[in-house]
């Protein structure tokens, strides 16, 4: 009886996973493919690299302004609850836009507007998504089953991408936000039909300080109960800093990472500018573009997987921010019938990512007490989105300027310099002896 009911379990745990992510991949998908839309619309309507750039600002803003508490908000909340009014936030916005385009305009800011909201709605969806897996599956079969979500995005965003080549010049804008919205209510049909009875664990993971804080609110103290929360959020912020701060590999690593970031997000912005403004393509070869990045991502990760790159991580991390930067210099210097070998820069670029990203994630699991780990991860995140909008202000103030590949020449140029100056830092070179 006790097989039956372990079996019973096992197969349990395995279905509200296959719903949600079924429901995930079809989101993942139109949101693609609205995503290239909104994209193609801003380049084909003002070819500014500048508007480009603010788009992406309006779509990384909101998680640097609510990444830092959603994670918060997420352990308060039953993750069903959090996933589908995320679903349905984002849903409304689409759905807003679509009434919009019947207008028969359809002005830039609007789109801009519905990205940033739309962002608003994935700072909270992201990490509940992120949340569930631990939550419902064994522990042995996590590392197995993160391949398996990194699959569903990515392959949900390759698709996504090569159908909206097919859909644009079809039936146009309108057509993509309808997907959209179906895309959204089916993810909250799969989640609802999952049954998750996971998650309002309370901030520190006890539910006793979720009843703590209801009968705070039934005392009539909901104001000094909403300040105590923002005091420990700063309080933990703080703490984390200085756990990191301790590690002096790490704590060099974050900030060379700010720099990074400051580069590379303005390239993944210009691309669209860089197929169809200085290589004469269309919304079909905008979309190969960033297929074979995503691609070349695929790639990337299955290598580091097999191989666990250099012995010496952080070797592995200047590597990879080197020939992040070689290749997008050698982009840059295409000329316009370069196309093709555009393609493959691309395909680099997607190939060294997870080479840069892996290795730290797995150097801060491995040195950050299990306790802190949070925290820590919280503030790195929070950095991170912070020097994304820093890097696309800068881009929109001089890209336009300049033109798109000069800019990929500088950029790369300076992530090439900023690999010879993270080798240099003893902290880093050394980090693997702690």
């Amino acid at each position: 009886m006790g097989g039956l009911q372990t079996a019973g379990a096992e197969g349990a745990w395995r279905v509200k996973l296959a719903c949600v992510w079924t429901g995930e991949l079809v989101s993942v998908l139109t949101s693609s493919i609205l995503q290239m839309g909104f994209v193609w619309h801003i380049t084909l309507s003002t070819g500014s690299a500048g508007m480009l750039s603010l788009a992406s600002l309006a779509g990384f803003l909101p998680l640097a302004l609510f990444g830092t508490f959603a994670g918060v908000i997420v352990d308060r909340l039953p993750l069903k609850r959090v996933l589908v009014g995320a679903d349905l936030f984002i849903a409304g916005v689409s759905a807003v836009v679509a009434l919009v385009s019947l207008t028969g305009t359809f002005p830039v800011g609007v789109v801009v507007a519905a990205l940033f909201f739309r962002a608003v709605g994935s700072a909270f969806h992201t990490p509940a998504f992120q949340t569930l897996t631990p939550l419902v599956a064994p522990t042995e079969y996590l590392t197995r089953l993160s391949g398996v979500t990194q699959a569903v995005q990515s392959g949900g965003y390759i698709l996504g991408t090569a159908v909206a080549a097919i859909i644009y010049p079809l039936w146009g804008l309108t057509a993509m936000i309808a997907l959209d919205v179906a895309g959204a209510l089916i993810a909250t049909a799969a989640v609802l039909a999952a049954r998750l009875d996971v998650g309002s664990r309370g901030i520190g993971g006890s539910g006793a300080a979720e009843a703590e804080a209801s009968r705070t609110d039934a005392d009539g103290g909901g104001a000094g109960g909403i300040a105590a929360a923002a005091g420990a959020l700063v309080a933990e912020t703080v703490e984390g800093y200085r756990v990191l701060r301790g590690y002096r590999g790490l704590f060099a690593l974050l900030w060379c990472g700010f720099a990074f970031t400051l580069f590379f997000s303005p390239i993944s912005a210009l691309f669209p500018l860089m197929t169809i403004g200085h290589f004469g393509g269309t919304t079909g070869d905008a979309a190969f573009a960033e297929i074979a990045f995503s691609v070349g991502m695929i790639a990337g990760s299955l290598l580091l997987t097999a191989t666990g790159g250099f012995k010496n991580r952080a070797l592995t991390v200047v590597a990879a921010t080197a020939l992040y930067g070689a290749v997008t210099v050698a982009a840059g210097l295409l000329g316009p019938d370069g196309f093709v070998g555009f393609l493959a820069m691309s395909f680099l670029m997607g190939a060294s990512s997870p080479w840069y990203s892996g290795p730290q994630t797995a150097l801060m699991q491995e040195k950050i007490p299990p306790e802190l780990l949070g925290r820590v991860f919280g503030l790195y995140g929070a950095i991170m989105s912070w020097a994304m909008p820093a890097g696309l202000t800068v881009s929109t103030l001089f890209a336009d300027a300049v033109g798109a590949p000069v800019w990929f020449v500088g950029a790369g140029a300076a992530m090439v310099a900023l690999a010879v100056v993270t080798w240099l830092i003893p902290g880093i070179r050394n980090i693997e002896r702690g």
